[in-house]
């Protein structure tokens, strides 16, 4: 990336994204927990334990190279973004468990993604010591991450009427934000972006299918309710790939453009499959419900 404005303005972007989120949270999204303490346990060791083990598998899997591979591994750390909750309307999930475990997955990635990333980097990139998130960096996350969100959260709760006007258009600001986060990752690789997509483009689309199988069949499995498992699949089949991005593209992160291309490739694919997921569980659920159904003797 050869934009030192871009680039300084990436917390920024990802600031008003977070900001965003905080809008829509209150104290009561996280009290939930306690109300549905089963879906959510489930879906958070899905996505906090389960998920980086299978990108992990799929990385060797594909043989992809080592920046790609750890670009791999951060995607695979962040939170769920903010669609999920747009795809869970949808389709008849649970959104106020979507709610909840987006504010508690934006909370625990402070802690859980560093240690993905340097897990990751010391795996794949061990000649390199620079690359990782010390301390340090760390604390800079918690304040691009954690800050705007509480600052959204006390708009929310101190200025009610505020924060519902700046609802809409800070939702509209973060889908820019995003696309045009995309686009710069796009235009700085561009002479090597054939490539990079051939490498990794078939490993972001395994990943993304298989994220969201995970986080609606594994719920399932352990007994969740149909409704509370969509959310969970949505949830963690669609990541803040802003956040993914932004890690890696910052100076003062990791600082690498080809760390962020399976970021983008995950949130231009993410879009599509999410519907398709959702019209799959939508239409077998349709089925499953005809054929219980008792037919009437003519």
């Amino acid at each position: 990336m050869d934009s030192p404005w871009l680039l300084a303005s990436l917390p920024f972007a990802l600031g008003v994204v977070m900001f965003g989120l905080g809008l829509a949270l209150t104290v009561d999204d996280f009290r939930l927990v306690g109300r549905h303490p089963k879906a959510v346990v489930v879906a958070l060791a899905c996505q906090v334990l389960l998920l980086p083990a299978v990108c992990f598998g799929l990385v060797l899997a594909f043989r992809l190279p080592a920046e790609l591979a750890v670009g791999m591994m951060l995607l695979s750390a962040s939170p769920g973004g903010p669609t999920a909750n747009l795809y869970s309307h949808l389709f008849g999930g649970h959104v106020a468990l979507n709610v909840t475990l987006t504010a508690v997955n934006s909370v625990l990635v402070v802690v859980t993604m560093p240690i993905v990333v340097n897990l990751s980097a010391g795996y794949f990139l061990a000649g390199d010591a620079d690359v990782g998130l010390p301390f340090g960096k760390v604390v800079q996350v918690f304040a691009i991450v954690l800050v705007p969100v509480a600052v959204g959260m006390l708009v929310r709760a101190r200025a009610p009427h505020l924060a519902q006007w700046l609802n809409k258009p800070v939702r509209v600001l973060s889908v820019v934000v995003l696309v045009v986060v995309i686009a710069a990752v796009v235009y700085g690789v561009r002479n090597d972006l054939a490539g990079y997509f051939v490498a990794v483009g078939l490993a972001v689309l395994v990943f993304n299918v298989v994220s969201m199988l995970i986080g609606y069949g594994v719920p399932r499995l352990t007994g969740v309710e149909h409704r509370a498992a969509v959310a969970a699949g949505f949830e963690i089949g669609i990541h803040n790939t802003a956040f993914a991005i932004t890690v890696a593209l910052s100076p003062g992160l990791l600082n690498s453009a080809e760390m962020a291309i399976p970021g983008t490739a995950y949130g231009i694919v993410m879009f599509f499959t999410a519907a398709a997921f959702g019209w799959v569980i939508t239409r077998r659920r349709a089925q499953v419900r005809g054929a219980r159904t008792p037919v009437e003797p003519a």
